[in-house]
């Protein structure tokens, strides 16, 4: 009933397809992709449980804006793994945030912003590698069901 089919030749370019058609419109688009590490860490000024030290699987979501290259190619997906690897993560990963972080209080509010600026700063290092590439937002889930969210509005105006 449902039948796929083998390709039988498969699409070459300059032959099949031009290098000019491979870039199909100009727009801004916004690619997406998620990671997730295990950190430590212990709230100051807080009366509950979070006073005391625990650790979580976070999950972190990066959404990234930018025109696409000739390719069609906004960015890599694994330019943004290999950002994350280089120069994020080895600050979170398996750490004790209240030791790798700068001094705060190490709720989600403040980490997402850190991560943020992080990604952001990155991003301006290889302007010339992208085109218009930024940091639209970035949300840091400390539970499958709790997460704050830093946005490309809220850091520029506040």
């Amino acid at each position: 009933m449902f039948g796929f089919r083998i390709v039988e030749q498969l699409q070459k370019i300059d032959e099949d397809i031009e290098r000019d058609q491979l870039k199909y419109h100009s727009k801004r688009v916004l690619v997406s992709k998620e990671f997730t590490f295990d950190s430590a860490h212990h709230l100051h000024a807080y009366e509950g449980k979070c006073k005391n030290l625990h650790g979580h699987t976070y999950k972190v979501i990066f959404g990234l804006s930018g025109f696409v290259d000739g390719r069609g190619l906004m960015i890599d997906f694994g330019d943004i793994k290999e950002i994350w690897k280089t120069e994020i993560e080895i600050f979170l990963d398996h750490k004790y945030l209240n030791e790798t972080l700068p001094p705060m209080n190490t709720t989600a509010e403040n980490v997402v912003v850190w991560i943020y600026e992080k990604m952001a700063a990155a991003l301006e290092d290889r302007e010339y590698l992208y085109d218009g590439a930024r940091v639209e937002f970035v949300r840091l889930y400390e539970t499958p069901t709790s997460y704050a969210e830093a946005r490309r509005e809220w850091m520029k105006s506040e």
